[in-house]
């Protein structure tokens, strides 16, 4: 009874139902995404709430948190009630959410498929506007050993050193790795270049002992397998 009259009387709530106030007495899953970004801004403007504004951001980001997380300090900044410290508020709170799931992903006893890849990948280059190339080096048991970048490009390309991708590969004992680059275009299909970089790496791993498993190219909300399409 006494939780029933507090949520009543926290001024009937009002000011977009008090975010902060509906946290502590709903828990944080009762909150939508604006609310939660409400409390990082803490007030909106003259004409709105802290909560109508964030509703307003997730809008100009088509409601979609990874959109949003790709958004400058300064593009955030052109919404009124938005000074530098808010919208550095958002942008580290967003990077903060990035990387914990790319931690998340990391702690999987072992990669199973090439979803369980994407998972690790999608938060580390799904996003980027300039391709990069990753290599996931493997013990015997599929675990993940080290993640490592490879190259970083350009907005059509990356230039990558074999040599470098297995000197890693031998210096801490992996008998397998797999390669992921990002497309920013947004394509899933592999390029002549792709093809021809997968079999030149392939073929230097064998002359080692060591497999190349798969060769992922990821998108934002997707990812092209060239295992799973039998071009290794």
């Amino acid at each position: 009874m006494e939780e029933y009259k507090k949520s009543f009387s926290i001024k009937q709530w009002a000011e977009g139902d008090r975010p902060r106030e509906k946290l502590l007495l709903k828990g944080k899953t009762a909150l939508s995404d604006a609310e939660l970004i409400a409390i990082l801004i803490g007030s909106g403007n003259r004409q709105e709430s802290a909560v109508e504004l964030s509703k307003r951001i997730l809008q100009a980001s088509e409601n979609n948190l990874n959109q949003l997380g790709k958004v400058s300090v300064k593009q955030l900044m052109k919404f009124k009630g938005i000074g530098e410290a808010k919208a550095i508020s958002i942008v580290a709170a967003l990077e903060l959410g990035r990387r914990r799931r790319g931690e998340e992903a990391l702690q999987r006893k072992k990669v199973t498929s090439s979803d369980s890849v994407y998972e690790v990948l999608q938060p580390i280059i799904g996003d980027l506007d300039h391709e990069e190339f990753w290599i996931l080096y493997l013990n015997n048991s599929n675990k993940i050993l080290q993640k490592l970048q490879l190259s970083k490009g350009g907005i059509t390309g990356t230039i990558v050193d074999v040599r470098l991708a297995f000197k890693g590969a031998l210096e801490i004992g992996a008998t397998a790795i797999i390669l992921a680059h990002n497309h920013p275009s947004g394509t899933l299909q592999p390029s002549t270049a792709d093809k021809q970089l997968t079999q030149k790496l392939k073929i230097a791993g064998e002359s080692l002992d060591i497999k190349v498993l798969d060769h992922l190219i990821v998108t934002q909300k997707s990812y092209f397998s060239f295992a799973n399409e039998g071009l290794l």
